[in-house]
């Protein structure tokens, strides 16, 4: 594999699609002092997916890489300044097939961002996921990410039941 540095004027507006399978998903409850956090199981297991796209226009000055296996794109990272509070915002991390999973093409993807983001001397680097994405939160956790907050009702207004609540993760740089 090769990590190479996309270009704008190629890649903006290439759309991908992110697909996962889960069995698990963090509840976020309200308590009389705060929220609990549990773990709870997804039976049988959920199929998700969403589309997104690369260098989308509410992103300040994106850099996107690629993990290619010969002239085929295995894994994209973006990311991208959020100047006014001095952070990174990890914006799209997506192994794209299920062959390429956890043959370590997201870390190496994840250092780059991350090295970009101390080149930049930016404070922070974080990100959004859903709490339904277990691998992914385990993913971002053995990277250093924290849960830094959520909000119960991004999606809609049926998040919760629906199990996909949007959850912040961040890493202090």
């Amino acid at each position: 594999m090769e990590i190479r540095k996309l270009e704008p004027a190629i890649y903006s507006g290439w759309p991908f699609t992110a697909r996962y399978v889960t069995g698990s998903y963090l509840d976020i409850s309200p308590t009389e002092s705060g929220f609990a956090l549990t773990w709870r199981p997804i039976t049988p297991p959920a199929r998700k997916a969403f589309t997104s796209q690369l260098f989308d226009s509410w992103l300040e000055e994106p850099v996107v890489y690629g993990a290619f296996d010969g002239q085929r794109l295995a894994a994209i990272g973006e990311g991208s300044p959020e100047s006014w509070n001095n952070r990174y915002r990890i914006s799209n991390l997506c192994v794209l097939e299920e062959a390429d999973r956890r043959r370590g093409l997201g870390r190496a993807l994840m250092d780059r961002l991350l090295a970009e983001a101390r080149r930049r001397g930016d404070r922070m680097a974080v990100l959004e996921t859903q709490t339904c994405n277990e691998k992914a939160i385990a993913f971002y956790r053995a990277c250093g990410f924290t849960v830094i907050g959520f909000d119960l009702y991004h999606y809609s207004n049926d998040d919760p039941a629906r199990q996909e609540v949007r959850l912040e993760m961040g890493l202090k740089l």
